[in-house]
């Protein structure tokens, strides 16, 4: 079983008492969706993974910003990219795990100079097209259900900084993933 994506999956650590399952984890920080997928044979193809649960697009979006006149490319080529890392690894045979992108916490004020709302709206518009490439194969993990508090930020309890999760929220990710691996 693989993680791959970018610097939050490479915080997720494998669940305990999965014995009969060798996790890899895949995860590289800074990359975008584009750099996921241009890396997927190489990672994954030779190892042949039975499971693969990807964690990719707050590196596209939070860019927006930045590129306000590219916002609506950027937005496309995220979700572009998703749905094929999701078909290669369905061609590899591997059942998918395709997480939501994770909701922000609270943004610092030192950041909020190269912030945007249209983040947060481009990360609802990704994850609501995340959801229509659920099928018996694609499984979607929902990361808001477990992260996020009324105003739609991550808890403070989960939060290592305002994109990142600290030990507490990939434990209960793996909590949430759990049942989810004893039925595959």
């Amino acid at each position: 079983m693989f993680f791959f994506g970018d610097s939050r999956a490479r915080g997720w650590n494998s669940p305990k008492g999965f014995d009969d399952f060798n996790f890899v984890n895949r995860g590289i920080y800074g990359q975008t969706t584009g750099q996921v997928l241009g890396r997927l044979n190489q990672h994954l193809k030779p190892l042949s993974p039975d499971i693969v649960i990807v964690q990719v697009g707050v590196n596209d979006l939070y860019r927006i910003p930045i590129f306000p006149e590219n916002k609506e490319i950027i937005i496309y080529d995220c979700k572009s990219n998703v749905k094929e890392i999701v078909k290669q690894s369905r061609q590899l045979g591997a059942v998918v795990i395709l997480t939501t992108i994770f909701p922000i916490a609270e943004v610092p004020l030192e950041r909020k100079l190269f912030w945007s709302p249209d983040v947060e709206l481009a990360i609802k518009e990704v994850n609501d097209f995340i959801y229509s490439l659920e099928n018996k194969d694609v499984i979607i993990f929902d990361t808001k259900a477990i992260l996020a508090n009324e105003q739609g930020k991550v808890k403070e309890e989960y939060s290592r900084d305002f994109l990142h999760l600290n030990r507490a929220g990939y434990k209960a990710f793996n909590e949430k993933l759990m049942p989810i691996l004893k039925r595959l």
